[in-house]
C-alpha cells in the first residue's frame, strides 16, 4: 500500500484534493480527525488536547489501513504528525514528545504540501486568515518536509491545476 499525506495550512484545499484523489484512484482517505474532536469538544483547546487530537488521527489512519488489502493500494491522509508538530509548536511554542516519536517511527511514501495560494476560506474552525500567518505556517511545512527523506511535491494553482501536479506526483511513486 502507498500512503499519501496532504498537509499545510488551514484552508488550502487538502480535504478536497484528498476527496478528488480518493475518487481519482477508486480508493478510500482519512479525514482529519481534529475537525470531529473541536466541532464535539469546542476550539478553546490546550496544549494536552492536542495529544489526544494527535492519537485520534493515528488511530483514524490504522482503521482506514486495514480497509484496503491490495498490495497496489493507496491510502490518501489529510493530515498527519508533522501537522500536529507544527501546530503544537505554532500556538504553545513546544511539542508533545510522543507525537515527535511517532514522527520517527510512521512511515509514509509522499507527501503533498498544499500552498496558500488559494483564498482562504472561513469557518468555525479556522483560526488563521491573516495571509502573513499563513505564509509562516507554510514555510513551516517547507522546512520540515525539505528536511526529512520522504519525496515531497508542492501543490498549487486552482483545484484543477492542483489535481493534476497531484496525480502526477502520485503516478510517479509506481
Amino acid at each position: 500500500m502507498k500512503k499519501i499525506v496532504i498537509i499545510g495550512p488551514e484552508s488550502t484545499g487538502k480535504s478536497t484534493l484528498c476527496t478528488q484523489l480518493a475518487a481519482h484512484y477508486n480508493t478510500i482517505w482519512v479525514e482529519e480527525y481534529a475537525r470531529e474532536y473541536l466541532l464535539k469538544n469546542g476550539t478553546d483547546y490546550n496544549f494536552e488536547d492536542l495529544i489526544d487530537i494527535a492519537k485520534g488521527q493515528i488511530a483514524l489512519e490504522e482503521k482506514y489501513s486495514k480497509q484496503l488489502t491490495l498490495s497496489d493500494s493507496k491510502l490518501f491522509i489529510d493530515t498527519d504528525m508533522h501537522v500536529m508538530k507544527v501546530w503544537c509548536e505554532f500556538v504553545f511554542n513546544k511539542c508533545h514528545h510522543w507525537i515527535l516519536n511517532r514522527i520517527a517511527e510512521r512511515k509514509y511514501d509522499l507527501y503533498l504540501l498544499c500552498n496558500i495560494d488559494l483564498p482562504w476560506v472561513k469557518d468555525e474552525l479556522r483560526e488563521y486568515p491573516d495571509l502573513k500567518k499563513r505564509q509562516k505556517l507554510y514555510y513551516h511545512y517547507k522546512d520540515l518536509l525539505v528536511n526529512q527523506h520522504v519525496p515531497w511535491v508542492d501543490i498549487s494553482g486552482d483545484y484543477e491545476q492542483r489535481l493534476e501536479k497531484a496525480i502526477k506526483a502520485v503516478d510517479a511513486l509506481t
